[in-house]
């Protein structure tokens, strides 16, 4: 019996990762762009008592092709914005952690870092940021800011992609940088002596970087956890992008295929130079769980025309089954786990019922939220604003 909990985290997108999920019989394609659709999963994920959800997002259309649209009418396309989304289902919960999506490529870090710290003080302390580049042509034309070549998998240009992983490490220096530019107790609000805020303790950031500069302060005051949590997806496991997780990131998302690879990725993301706490590695695994998972998936890949596929590990099997797995990968140095739902909310629900179940009698997750911040649920400290000036 294991005697670390494991954390477990849910990746929310339309009704499920596999394309064909919006034709399942328990799916409700109609609800999918309305407010009681994203209630209903993210109060089921806090239910199951799950560290957090994020929210995927994108600044193009779902598309089949690496770069382009690809015309195709029988898969989901359309989504919400992701911090908006989070922000409106902020009050619908307590405990549970709000992770949006939101990309670094053509977003100004400014109004990243304010819309995360807002998302953070609506939801008292408990909000992430899924960090996302866009390195595809057809999504800068969006902007007209920049010339990007087309992404071709067979040719990838690593000095591009390497400079994107540069501009987001930036981003989330802003970002940070802006999070720390209030101190904890800036806000005086003392009304007999007219005084609202100690401007000696709102401070400049005076970034400068090659791609952008930003002064700060933020408009926001400092976020209840001082710093919201930063997650990245490693994108394939070259060591470009585990530069930006040991840089910049809280957690990174990482997709093994076996407890060997699982065991490899996790070597080579400690081997990366990182200052402060080690980077917490969680797991991607797209999940069908029931006794009829099989099935549910052989009967969606029919539909689809074509075996699901994935970056990630895809898993069909019992909720039982599904413990034993990520107890198995846990030994490899696998921290937690982001289970993306093949279908919601089936997927969902086997998840935050059953295997949540099946962990709590191997001793491996809680039976109570402990915590009421996500920095908290994740068992890292609220860090001091870097320009509190040090106690004498």
């Amino acid at each position: 019996m294991t005697t670390v909990p494991l954390h477990l985290a849910v990746a929310l997108d339309g009704a499920g990762w596999h394309p064909a999920a919006w034709r399942d019989p328990a799916a409700r394609p109609r609800e999918l762009f309305t407010a009681r659709h994203w209630a209903a999963l993210v109060t089921e994920a806090e239910r199951g008592l799950l560290d957090f959800v994020t929210i995927e997002d994108a600044l193009g259309l779902q598309s089949t092709l690496f770069d382009g649209p690809d015309e195709r009418v029988d898969q989901v396309r359309g989504r919400f914005d992701a911090v908006l989304l989070a922000s409106a289902l902020a009050p619908l919960t307590t405990r549970i952690g709000l992770v949006p999506t939101a990309t670094t490529t053509h977003t100004e870090p400014f109004h990243v870092a304010i819309g995360i710290a807002t998302l953070d003080h609506v939801s008292n302390g408990r909000a992430g940021w899924r960090v996302q580049l866009s390195p595809r042509r057809t999504e800068a034309a969006h902007f007209g800011h920049r010339d990007i070549p087309l992404l071709d998998p067979d040719r990838v240009d690593l000095d591009h992609l390497a400079n994107l992983f540069d501009e987001a490490a930036d981003a989330v220096e802003v970002a940070r940088r802006l999070w720390d530019s209030w101190e904890d107790d800036a806000e005086i609000r003392d009304v007999p002596t007219g005084r609202f805020v100690d401007r000696d303790r709102l401070h400049y950031i005076d970034f400068t970087g090659p791609r952008f500069s930003v002064k700060g302060p933020s408009i926001t005051p400092r976020p209840p956890q001082g710093q919201p949590i930063v997650t990245v997806l490693d994108h394939g496991g070259s060591r470009v992008p585990y530069e930006l997780p040991a840089r910049a990131a809280d957690i990174v998302y990482v997709t093994p295929h076996s407890r060997a690879q699982a065991a490899a990725i996790v070597e080579q993301v400690r081997s990366v130079p990182r200052d402060g706490q080690p980077v917490k590695v969680f797991a991607d695994l797209l999940v069908f769980v029931g006794d009829d998972a099989a099935g549910r998936k052989a009967r969606l890949d029919e539909l689809a025309g074509a075996e699901l596929t994935s970056d990630a590990a895809v898993f069909a099997g019992t909720a039982d089954e599904l413990a034993e797995l990520l107890l198995d990968w846990q030994q490899a140095g696998i921290e937690g786990y982001r289970l993306r739902p093949g279908v919601v909310p089936v997927d969902l629900k086997a998840i935050t019922r059953h295997l949540t179940s099946a962990l709590r009698r191997h001793g491996a997750f809680r039976s109570a939220y402990e915590a009421g911040t996500l920095r908290g649920l994740l068992g890292l400290g609220r860090p001091v604003s870097r320009y509190t000036a040090p106690v004498a």
